[in-house]
């Protein structure tokens, strides 16, 4: 029996995903310093500044990682000066976590490096294919969303 793995959507989902994340690590490590996570972090808060800063409990829950992971990473960003804790007005035990300048200058570096990649990546695909190529991975992104909505009102 042949698998043919390669043709299988969540098998070739994951390793292209896998393939992508190591790229973009080793790129993000030797032009910026950072890896792959922790320009996601800074993505993550850049999303969510101002009145809607983000704690570290929320910040796991948004990137999916256990809140242990992600108090090491914000130390350690911390530490480096990426970002800075602020105490909640109203509950002093949490802390917002804002992008220092400098993060913000390494993210829209980071989301050329991102760019960059993916051109290379999908540089054999005509332009029509690329546009398509998202177009259906989006409809598949819904396609999932869809399915964990409905299994959280079952």
């Amino acid at each position: 029996m042949k698998l043919a793995l390669d043709r299988r959507f969540g098998f070739l989902v994951n390793e292209i995903g896998r393939l992508y994340s190591l790229q973009f690590d080793v790129l993000g490590r030797q032009q910026l310093g950072l890896s792959q996570a922790q320009c996601r972090v800074l993505a993550v808060l850049a999303a969510h500044e101002g009145p809607q800063a983000l704690s570290q409990a929320e910040l796991a829950a948004k990137l999916g990682l256990s809140a242990m992971a992600v108090a090491g990473m914000c130390d350690r960003m911390a530490a480096a000066g990426w970002i800075r804790r602020e105490p909640r007005p109203n509950d002093r035990r949490a802390n917002h976590l804002h992008l220092e300048p400098r993060a913000r200058k390494a993210l829209e570096r980071a989301l050329a490096i991102g760019d960059e990649l993916s051109a290379q990546t999908l540089a054999t695909l005509s332009a029509s294919e690329r546009t398509q190529l998202i177009a259906l991975l989006g409809k598949a992104r819904a396609g999932l969303m869809r399915l964990l909505d409905e299994g959280k009102t079952e």
